[in-house]
């Protein structure tokens, strides 16, 4: 049920009355918003819930978005705020990537984790696992460029940096994406090219 409408255009008429135009806004962005979400919460009862969190503030926020940016990128931010305030009141447990026992848990998994990559063979599904294996701070960047989509000056403005720094940040996680893919994937990598 596309209206062809820009987003623009779908938030003047909200604006202006049409509450059932939002529906068009969240069939758009259900799926871009749930997969930032599962990034931070990695269980989807909870995305989902977060989810309906977002798309119902903005509803609310709607007459404070003004135009500078996407509506993608305001989005994002309210995404973002969103699942730190979950992450933050359930308080979950988080392991920081520098401890080396995060990665020899992660090995004593491998067995498992092998026998799984046969049946997902995808492209796709191949760099989300890759994606899920880097920092949070890289895995963000590279789903913020490639999966939303944004530009390097939005990037800036939702992640409050320099657009160089920006630059220098994308360009290094690329590099640590690259490395975990050939690492990890190898043969599926090989088959790639």
């Amino acid at each position: 049920m596309s209206t062809g409408l820009g987003d623009n255009e779908i938030i003047s008429r909200v604006l202006q009355g049409e509450q059932n135009a939002y529906a068009e806004l969240v069939n758009r962005y259900q799926s871009y918003v749930f997969t930032l979400i599962l990034r931070m919460v990695k269980s989807r009862e909870d995305a989902e819930e977060i989810a309906q969190d977002v798309f119902v503030k903005a509803y609310r926020s709607l007459a404070d978005f003004r135009g500078e940016s996407k509506f993608s990128t305001w989005l994002y931010t309210i995404t973002n705020t969103t699942s730190i305030t979950f992450l933050r009141k359930k308080k979950l447990e988080v392991h920081s990537l520098d401890n080396e026992k995060v990665f020899e848990v992660a090995d004593s998994r491998d067995s498992g984790f092998r026998a799984n990559l046969i049946e997902q063979k995808s492209r796709v599904n191949m760099v989300n696992e890759a994606i899920a294996m880097l920092s949070p701070d890289d895995a963000e960047i590279i789903t913020l460029f490639y999966k939303a989509e944004q530009n390097l000056e939005e990037i800036s403005r939702i992640l409050r940096l320099e657009t160089n720094t920006v630059k220098v940040r994308l360009h290094r996680a690329r590099a640590r994406l690259k490395e975990k893919m050939e690492k990890n994937f190898s043969e599926e990598v090989k088959n790639i090219y």
